[in-house]
């Protein structure tokens, strides 16, 4: 495997947690989620404060779970108890965590090679494989759940879930929590992938997730066989590998963002097209 396809698809895989932790807003509760490009950074910035005090990886990357799980929640009370727009909520709990982010250790940028990470034992590969495979039957498992119904419930119809004498802002706060801790556990291994944290590596990433859903959508789109969790997961891994493909074909890393837009816009016209399609032959 050449040196760029296994960095790809190593990014692929812990962009895929990231995603899977965005179609819990983006695609279950309908809910426009901003606050993700603060919990990634935090989850980066977390493992980095405890790796540095001398903690183990593991208890260092589930530390980095609990904070981006915090972060779901700031971004639900501003949302559910202060009344607060979700767009709003979402981009005021961002702007919240990059000072937060910044106290955490102090300085913008971290390096982290010289210590040690969850990959080491068996590596890098290995270890995302089972990783990401555990983190989409959790979920699965989850969703199959009765809470887990009822948060499906919650994105569907609130009026039906109140019908049965639950509480959908309950559901609506766990959604966040979940959420939010897979995107700062995206981070954390991203921290330890690449050997550092940085204030910037937030940035747009709300564009990666809603990318890697996409397009598992529309090239998974005739298959009735395959789960959301898993459509996620396979277009991450394929976004990630048509900006590899950009990479090698002569483009600059400086293009990446640019090529993300125009990732998202492609396939968004493709799904566009082929609904009014739909419609007309209906």
């Amino acid at each position: 495997m050449s040196g760029l396809l296994q960095v790809t698809i190593e990014q692929g895989l812990i962009f895929s947690v990231l995603s899977t932790g965005v179609y819990i807003t983006y695609k279950i509760l309908d809910f426009p989620d901003l606050s993700v490009e603060g919990t990634f950074p935090l989850g980066a910035f977390v493992f980095a404060k405890f790796i540095l005090l001398g903690v183990s990886p593991e208890l260092a990357t589930l530390m980095a779970v609990l904070a981006g799980a915090a972060g779901g929640f700031i971004t639900y009370t501003l949302n559910i108890k202060f009344k607060i727009k979700a767009i709003l909520a979402g981009i005021l709990t961002m702007t919240l965590l990059y000072s937060v982010n910044l106290r955490i250790n102090g300085k913008s940028n971290i390096g982290l090679s010289s210590f040690e990470t969850i990959y080491d034992s068996f590596g890098k590969m290995a270890v995302l494989i089972v990783l990401v495979l555990t983190v989409k039957l959790l979920m699965d498992r989850f969703l199959k759940s009765e809470t887990g119904y009822l948060l499906i419930a919650t994105g569907d119809n609130e009026t039906l879930v109140k019908s049965l004498g639950q509480s959908s802002d309950k559901y609506k706060m766990i959604g966040l929590m979940i959420s939010n801790a897979l995107v700062s556990l995206s981070g954390a291994l991203m921290a330890q992938s690449q050997g550092f944290v940085d204030i910037t590596m937030g940035n747009s990433i709300i564009v990666v997730a809603l990318a890697s859903i996409i397009i598992g959508d529309t090239v998974m789109q005739k298959s009735s066989i395959l789960k959301g969790t898993t459509r996620a997961l396979i277009g991450a891994v394929a976004y990630k590998m048509i900006g590899g493909l950009a990479i090698e074909m002569g483009l600059a890393p400086t293009d990446l963002k640019a090529i993300s837009a125009l990732i998202v816009i492609g396939f968004l016209a493709y799904n566009n097209v082929n609904i009014s399609k739909v419609k007309k032959s209906a």
